[in-house]
């Protein structure tokens, strides 16, 4: 009943910026812990970025300064804010979230994915 789609992905050059979001829809009593993933060809999925319920933040080191995570509770989104993008960011990027539904449901969804290109 809970449904995750990312959008904002892209081919960019490198230096360029990129933001993603992601918005949850479905029968959701509350978001807890909101993050991005990414996963390049032939390569494990790795956590980029997260935020929690309270706004805490926290960024894998190959990014930090660079992307910003933040989120709007009202509307069940989840942003990241990718600058300075090099091509080593090139990769499908997923949406996930903590997700305690009406029914007193919890789980981590996942998003579909979006892909992200940064050209040399």
């Amino acid at each position: 009943q809970v449904q995750l789609v990312e959008s904002g992905g892209g081919l960019v050059q490198a230096g360029g910026v990129l933001r993603l979001s992601c918005a949850a829809s479905g029968s959701i009593s509350s978001i807890g812990a909101m993050r991005w993933y990414r996963q390049a060809p032939g390569k494990q999925r790795d956590l980029v970025a997260g935020i929690n319920s309270g706004g805490g933040t926290s960024y894998r080191d190959s990014v930090k300064g660079r992307f910003t995570i933040s989120r709007d509770n009202a509307k069940n989104t989840v942003y990241l804010q990718m600058n300075s993008l090099e091509p080593e960011d090139t990769a499908v990027y997923y949406c996930n979230a903590d997700v305690s539904t009406r029914w007193g449901r919890a789980g981590t969804y996942w998003g579909q994915g979006t892909q992200v290109t940064v050209s040399s």
